[in-house]
């Protein structure tokens, strides 16, 4: 059976001085997957993005800022994440850059400005605890990691670098 994941994309803004990063505290809906736990900003790949496109629009919807300078930092597919047992896969992106200035909320949640030295003492999906040491580490090659969910849980974590 063929594998026709969800493509997505995943964005981390860092702020001017390279210390903080701009995360969505997901509060603002009850029945979010997601409730409670803090994430990058993204969403779904459309049919006629590429993902750069697809990562800036995204962080324009959800923190109303553009972004001229991102870097992919890695890709990882999921399987079994979605509510229903779905398949996604991953672009992570760390924008460098940003111009415009986000707002406090949007639909998801509140927007927070965390420190990055702060980011694993936060209610964060299992998984995240594995790949966003990667995301923010000095290596410059990207790092594409495997990491099957069953049941809402992360089943294992499978990492390489080129």
């Amino acid at each position: 059976m063929p594998y026709t994941p969800i493509l997505a994309t995943l964005g981390y803004v860092l702020s001017p001085d390279r210390t903080r990063v701009l995360l969505v505290h997901r509060n603002a809906r009850a029945h979010d997957a997601h409730l409670g736990k803090y994430n990058g900003l993204g969403g779904k790949l459309e049919a006629d993005e590429d993902i750069v496109a697809g990562m800036r629009r995204e962080i324009r919807e959800e923190a109303q800022i553009d972004c001229p300078e991102l870097q992919l930092r890695g890709t990882i597919s999921w399987p079994g994440f979605g509510k229903h047992g779905e398949d996604w896969f991953g672009f992570v992106f760390l924008i460098t850059r940003y111009e415009g200035t986000p707002p406090t909320r949007n639909a998801e949640g509140d927007l927070e400005w965390v420190p990055i030295e702060r980011i694993m003492e936060l209610p964060l999906w299992d998984g995240d605890r594995h790949f966003l040491p990667l995301v923010f580490d000095a290596d410059p090659r990207p790092f594409h990691g495997v990491m099957p969910y069953r049941d809402g849980r992360m089943q294992s974590w499978t990492v390489s670098r080129i």
